[in-house]
């Protein structure tokens, strides 16, 4: 029988090429797997059969936007997921999801092979391979990009001489990756980490500096999860859409960042990510509502460790999958309503109201309501400061 191999599908120059490519090099038919998971641009069927035309015996193309939504976006929301304190993981949470249809794809299409457009240089390498891993362990990689020397020069002379149905001349100054929970760009100029974005660089947001109005919005979550924006019950996919253009209309979600990447460099990213920063926003607030201080304070190592955990392509790590269980357990009482203020750049909270509320008004207010006991408050400050007392006195006695 003939080999078969998988290959992740954009639709764009390298993954077009890469279908001839892999067939010229290995004499293997290649099925083209390409997921939506919100990143806009072309139709799908036009990517299948583009696909198709560049030599793909299969092209499958996977409406993934909801499942994106609920199965990846919404665990990052309840983690509270920001790499370094500020990236909401916007590529790293859909590689995962992709890396699950590329297996599933090549047992359907008796594959013994995958492959992906990944560089040597950057995280997705890691997370498509070590991904494929621990799903399907038994399954080959090859990476064409990085293994086979396949450059962008000679991705455009292999397309132009085989007469590809490509556009090899178009080429943005940036790398940009881009799904419903946010959008990366890269290279060019930003590359020179001195040089400031121009306003070219986004799409998702508007330019927070201009003059606007206020939008005010309220938020409904029910265990972790949004579940109405404005009082109007939605999918988890409408309100991150939602967000995506109220948010991003007043510039709400811009990063600019140095960041860590795994392979041990360090990276410039600009990132827009409107809905993912506001309801990150939202759901800490709320947290800070429901959640008892030793769960609170604990958890937000959890979320350090979960975020550095995908982002390093270990999102079916047994780790995980253990931590995955702690916030899922920490989201019970997290329900109620949040109202927050987009404006200038920023979404800022003004309220918050829910049934599993521990404020209490009669503990925490200075006038005559005031239900705490004061008087108890010299003994606890006394035995709360007694190790530290007890320590002090002993450096005293060293000290003669």
């Amino acid at each position: 029988m003939t080999n078969r191999i998988v290959l992740a599908y954009s639709g764009g120059l390298d993954t077009s090429v890469a279908i001839g490519w892999i067939a010229a090099e290995t004499g293997a038919e290649v099925i083209a797997v390409a997921a939506d998971v919100g990143q806009g641009g072309e139709d799908l069927e036009v990517i299948r059969r583009r696909a198709l035309d560049c030599g793909a015996v299969e092209s499958v193309v996977v409406d993934a936007r909801d499942e994106y939504a609920e199965q990846y976006c919404m665990p990052a929301l309840r983690a509270n997921a920001l790499y370094m304190d500020r990236y909401p993981l916007v590529s790293a949470l859909s590689r995962p999801l992709i890396v699950k249809h590329l297996a599933a794809a090549a047992r359907t299409y008796g594959a013994d092979t995958v492959s992906h457009g990944c560089t040597g240089k950057g995280n997705d390498q890691v997370r498509f391979e070590v991904g494929i891993a621990a799903l399907a362990p038994d399954l080959k990689v090859i990476a064409p990009v990085r293994d086979s020397g396949m450059t962008r020069d000679k991705a455009i002379g292999f397309a132009e001489e085989r007469g590809l149905p490509i556009d090899v001349t178009k080429k943005s100054p940036y790398s940009i990756d881009q799904n419903l929970w946010g959008r990366a760009v890269e290279t060019g100029f930003l590359e020179d980490i001195w040089n400031a974005p121009i306003e070219d660089v986004y799409s998702y947001t508007d330019d927070p500096s201009v003059q606007r109005a206020p939008d005010e919005i309220v938020l409904t979550f029910v265990d972790g999860v949004p579940t109405a924006v404005d009082g109007r019950a939605a999918s988890v996919r409408e309100v991150i859409e939602e967000l995506n253009r109220r948010a991003g209309a007043q510039g709400v979600g811009r990063l600019d960042l140095v960041e860590d990447r795994l392979v041990g460099i360090k990276s410039r990213e600009v990132y827009e990510a409107p809905a993912a920063i506001a309801l990150i926003t939202a759901h800490q607030e709320l947290e800070n509502v429901t959640m008892e201080r030793d769960l609170a304070r604990f958890k937000r190592g959890v979320e350090q460790r979960w975020s550095e955990l995908v982002y390093d392509g270990l999102w079916f790590s047994p780790l995980k999958r253990t931590l995955d269980a702690f916030v899922e357990q920490s989201q019970q009482h997290v329900s109620g309503d949040v109202r927050l203020t987009l404006h200038g750049g920023r979404a800022v909270v003004t309220g918050r109201r829910s049934d599993e509320s521990l404020y209490d008004f009669a503990l925490a207010t200075y006038d005559a309501e005031d239900e705490f006991d004061q008087s108890l408050a010299k003994g606890f400050v006394e035995l709360w400061g007694l190790p530290s007392r007890i320590a002090a006195r002993r450096e005293q006695r060293a000290r003669g």
